[in-house]
């Protein structure tokens, strides 16, 4: 169960970076970090920065054909996961066995489809629409079904933990079911022939056609993706005596019986979404509910059976993504330990690879950035005292937790047994589940990561109003230490700025210093920020991403706001605290910063994956994280001599002026 506001920087990696002068011998010559080979000067960089920046990388970097897309940040991913495979290979203990249990090919082909047979005579065995509410309550703990249930901090009381029920049960996402562009088309004829196939592969008869009809009913209901960014849109807490009444017709006690919980109060993320579930069960015939159960246990398990059931699910998935070929096991595999037994790896990968001196270093650059963000925050003109102050407070309660958790996981309760790999998956999927059950309307425990210790990623979390760097992420190439602080404070700086300035994106401005949901701006700071903000959403959403295709500014607003925050947060860290360097390799300090930071996002993706993200993912192709963002910056002007004859020239007045 995952926090639902999490704000992560999606596919950059943040790394370690050095923040203050003191850390960079005067005596040591430093390198720029930049490499010409990654660019291409021929290309004007008014014009398109992304490829003067990357265009070299890229040609240099043919796309993998296990990949959907490969930049950067997936090399280092690459390297994390050998690293997570020489772990797994050595361990005895529980790392170890199911890492060979999932490296088992003749075993998983043997046990074939058989592991998932008991759960599929459960359904069977269901004679009336009254047992559903049980059965569902069973389930939930490992597979999904007419709605979905989490457990996460209160956004009104960020002290204690809620319990939440929301939109869930469908197998694409919801845009898939009614966009009328060609390839939404292809996938929703291709996902009616995957049921069948699949189905047919457990021995199933269905009629996918109406199995398909249910699903795009329940997925008619369910908020669309903008609206799911809206946190006050997506918060109608309740007791549970009021949930009976709100939603009725379904036995609520019966269900919660089944959860194992006996919950005070509820929040309904999404209530007409739920009640339609509720509907959707009281007029559907039941063996089509039936059917459908099953077809949400088979769609969550192929991952964990034979070769046949795998290669049927990969080859739907070729048709999102265009990914060419599957990843290799032992990839599989160390993709599923991670996602088992995270945190017991993160504590192995941590001793191994992460040294302290790189969490010092990462403290004292969260600092600078912090102090970058608060001046910017005191200058600002249309920001009121009453706001600043109030802003100012929050920047400095910011929890920053680097490398990895002070208190481990204990997976002392969780049995890895020598049966089946999916067997092994239920029981971790019901260890994850009863963790965060366990906590329903408990107090914050301040210790909870909600990535692993070596997982190549970072976040904010408004509830927590925590950013957080895991020790994965904080290596080369994203950070040189070698390199001088134009080069660092360019590529890992405006990481590091884009979590901080998530407190204050459309969404997380919402929130205040102690993680509550709380209107704490002026009406007249309010709507400035909505006007400032909506410049930011129009010039996104005029981007054609491809032919027929444009961006989503309204979608990607928070994370384009973070982009533009960090890199405007992160050159005034560097003016301020780093320390100036000479020109070198032809380029000037101001500009290696830039070149930095867009070389963070250099990377190929494949036309199908393009759409994919452009459609489902809330980060902007990686391209427009350069060429969308940085136009808005006053100071990459200057540093590139850009003019009103260059592509990407925007007028004073047209760009985005917040922080």
């Amino acid at each position: 169960m995952e926090h639902k506001l999490l704000n992560i920087i999606g596919v950059c990696a943040v790394i370690i970076s050095i923040s203050l002068a003191v850390f960079v011998s005067k005596e040591k010559k430093m390198s720029t970090g930049i490499n010409l080979e990654d660019m291409d000067t021929t290309i004007i960089a008014g014009d398109d920065f992304y490829d003067y920046a990357t265009k070299g990388w890229r040609d240099t970097h043919p796309m993998p054909k296990d990949y959907s897309r490969f930049g950067t940040f997936e090399v280092l991913v690459e390297e994390n996961n050998k690293r997570v495979r020489k772990i797994a290979e050595s361990d005895n203990g529980k790392i170890g066995t199911l890492y060979k249990i999932a490296m088992d090919e003749k075993k998983l082909n043997a046990d074939g489809i058989t592991p998932v047979k008991k759960y599929i005579e459960q359904i069977d065995a269901i004679k009336s629409k009254d047992e559903l509410p049980t059965f569902l309550g069973q389930i939930h703990s490992f597979s999904g079904g007419f709605f979905s249930d989490a457990v996460s901090l209160d956004e009104k009381d960020s002290e204690h933990y809620l319990y939440n029920i929301g939109q869930g049960g469908i197998g694409l996402s919801r845009d898939y079911y009614f966009d009328n562009d060609a390839k939404s088309k292809q996938v929703r004829e291709k996902y009616i022939e995957y049921m069948t196939k699949q189905m047919e592969n457990f021995g199933i008869p269905v009629d996918a056609k109406k199995l398909y009809a249910l699903e795009e009913r329940m997925a008619k209901s369910f908020y669309k993706k903008e609206k799911l960014r809206d946190p006050i849109a997506n918060y109608h807490k309740m007791t549970t005596a009021q949930l009976r009444a709100e939603i009725p017709n379904f036995d609520w006690d019966k269900y919660f019986a089944a959860r194992g919980i006996s919950p005070n109060f509820v929040n309904v993320n999404q209530i007409e979404p739920v009640t339609e579930s509720i509907k959707i069960i009281k007029d559907t015939d039941l063996e089509l509910l039936k059917t459908y159960l099953k077809w949400r246990l088979i769609d969550s398990a192929d991952s964990f059976l034979d070769d046949t059931t795998y290669d049927i699910a990969f080859d739907f998935g070729k048709v999102l993504t265009g990914q060419d070929e599957k990843k290799p096991r032992w990839k599989r595999a160390v993709a599923m330990i991670d996602g088992s037994l995270g945190e017991e790896i993160g504590h192995l990968y941590t001793k191994k690879y992460f040294p302290e001196t790189a969490k010092k270093r990462m403290q004292d650059l969260v600092k600078n950035l912090q102090s970058a963000l608060g001046m910017r925050i005191k200058n600002l003109e249309w920001m009121s005292n009453d706001t600043k102050k109030q802003a100012l407070e929050k920047l400095n309660t910011f929890h920053a937790k680097i490398g990895y958790p002070d208190v481990w996981r204990d997976y002392s309760k969780l049995e890895i047994k020598n049966d089946s790999l999916y067997d092994n998956m239920i029981r971790v999927a019901k260890f994850e589940d009863r963790f965060w059950l366990d906590k329903i309307e408990k107090e914050k425990d301040p210790n909870i990561w909600f990535m692993n210790a070596h997982e190549v990623n970072a976040y904010y979390d408004p509830s927590t109003n925590e950013i957080c760097f895991p020790a994965g992420i904080l290596q080369y190439p994203f950070f040189d230490m070698d390199a001088d602080d134009a080069f660092n404070y360019g590529a890992i700086g405006a990481v590091i700025g884009h979590e901080m300035t998530h407190g204050y994106d459309d969404q997380g401005r919402q929130f205040d210093k102690d993680g509550n949901m709380r209107d704490w701006w002026t009406k007249a700071d309010a709507k400035s920020f909505t006007e400032r903000a909506n410049v930011m959403r129009d010039f996104f959403n005029n981007i054609i991403v491809a032919p027929g295709t444009h961006a989503n500014g309204e979608f990607t607003l928070g994370e384009n706001l973070a982009d533009y925050g960090g890199v405007t947060v992160a050159y005034t860290a560097y003016m301020n605290f780093g320390t100036r360097s000479d020109d070198a390799d032809g380029f000037t300090d101001v500009q290696r910063f830039f070149i930095a930071y867009a070389n963070n996002w250099a990377g190929n993706i494949r036309d199908d994956a393009l759409l994919q993200q452009t459609k489902t993912n809330e980060h902007s192709l990686a391209r427009w994280r350069v060429n969308g963002i940085l136009p808005h910056i006053d100071a990459w002007y200057d540093a590139f001599g850009v003019t009103d004859k260059n592509k990407m020239y925007i007028a004073p007045e047209s760009r985005v002026k917040i922080w």
